[in-house]
């Protein structure tokens, strides 16, 4: 925004432009969908531009009320200012290295600021002027706002407050363009405004598409459904070819070392059905492990996986709940495969329908510690202690 014309025009001509994103301090873990901004910042650092990796230690206070259904209440304001500056710390530390693969902060075009140097320090004559700019209608017609209100849920001030101490990060900055996910668009726009407001600036909005979790639903810790980037290479690897087909070329697009021509052929060939689902998966976990854990490891990873997925003879392998293999992750379909239904206080049956395990699954009726897990590809690694429970019509819990 405004235009991708407008903004091909501007790096076109040459100038050396200021751009950043921001990131939550507060995650001490980053996903594969963080690598998406990560990528893109790195492209305009090697072609000469200004990249700053911005850390919101000053808007983590009012906490981000992006994509959330119900109020933030005080949050991290009622955390002591040490214990909040040590956390940050350690994870800014954690960051560096999980991004170490993916970004190079010797590249003298990187740089990383955090906001709470300059929004922690404006007087209350400052905060009057920023939000002078905007209007509270204009605000308070954010969609989930909108939303809580209609359901008679509380927003908070210091909420509505989130855009303008977002929005004055460019402003301090003094930016060309801000780089963010698409749940950041509205917080961004704001940021633009003021730009325009209090400096007469143009700025210009890339956003970034975002892609789901290994379960085809939204990213997200709080899930269980990410591909961590501290992960193992078994796990990472594992975790790819578990995520839904539909799913392939857009991990490959966004997170993975696979030339455009490349991906391009790759989706025509899947469309065609000239290319098996489980081909272009390995393919896109075998570029990606080995981008975070080395080409050893990542091929490690793809032969252990075929073993244990793949070499069975066309037939699922009989597992013993009470006795799985150490260090090994198990789908949930094949666990699911050696459940004994209780039919009646004197039969028992297994599961031998394909549909039938899926259906359960997907319907909710199975559960791990407590958590329903309803993808029947989702990768367990049984841990002494785990109880699964398996529909309603088993009458115990199984317990590892």
């Amino acid at each position: 925004m405004p235009s991708k014309k407008a903004l091909k025009k501007l790096l076109l001509s040459g100038k050396r432009i200021r751009l950043y994103q921001g990131f939550d301090p507060t995650g001490y873990r980053l996903h594969l969908g963080h690598t998406i901004g990560l990528r893109k910042l790195m492209e305009f650092a090697k072609l000469g531009h200004e990249v700053i990796f911005l850390f919101g230690t000053g808007t983590v206070l009012a906490g981000d009320p992006s994509q959330r259904e119900h109020g933030r209440g005080r949050g991290l304001l009622e955390t002591s200012e040490k214990a909040l500056k040590e956390t940050i710390n350690k994870n800014i530390r954690d960051w560096r290295k999980q991004t170490s693969q993916i970004v190079d902060f010797k590249n003298p075009n990187v740089k990383i600021k955090k906001n709470g140097d300059w929004l922690c320090k404006l007087g209350l004559k400052e905060i009057l002027d920023i939000a002078s700019h905007i209007s509270s209608v204009q605000l308070f017609k954010r969609d989930m706002f909108q939303k809580r209100i209609k359901k008679g849920d509380a927003v908070w001030t210091h909420e509505v407050l989130y855009p303008l101490l977002q929005g004055y990060d460019s402003v301090y900055m003094n930016v060309d363009l801000e780089i963010g996910g698409t749940d950041q668009e509205f917080n961004m726009l704001i940021g633009r405004e003021l730009l325009r407001k209090m400096k007469g600036k143009e700025k210009f909005i890339l956003t970034i598409p975002m892609i789901l979790g290994t379960d085809g639903k939204q990213m997200s810790k709080t899930s269980g459904n990410c591909v961590w980037l501290d992960d193992s290479a078994k796990d990472m690897f594992g975790k790819l070819m578990s995520i839904p087909d539909e799913q392939i070329i857009p991990y490959m697009e966004l997170a993975g070392d696979i030339s455009i021509e490349e991906v391009r052929k790759i989706k025509k060939g899947l469309k065609s059905e000239k290319v098996h689902p489980m081909k272009a998966k390995k393919k896109l976990a075998l570029a990606v492990t080995k981008q975070f854990h080395g080409k050893k490891k990542a091929q490690e990873a793809q032969n252990q996986f075929e073993i244990i997925f793949q070499k069975r003879k066309g037939r699922l392998p009989t597992i013993d709940l009470t006795n799985l293999g150490p260090n090994i992750d198990y789908e949930l379909f094949e666990i699911c495969k050696n459940v004994e239904i209780k039919e009646s206080a004197k039969q028992n049956r297994k599961m031998k329908s394909n549909a039938e395990i899926k259906r359960i699954i997907e319907q909710g009726g199975v559960e791990l510690n407590g958590k329903k897990v309803t993808n029947h590809k989702h990768l367990i690694r049984i841990r002494k202690g785990d109880i699964i429970k398996f529909g309603k019509k088993i009458l115990k819990e199984i317990e590892i």
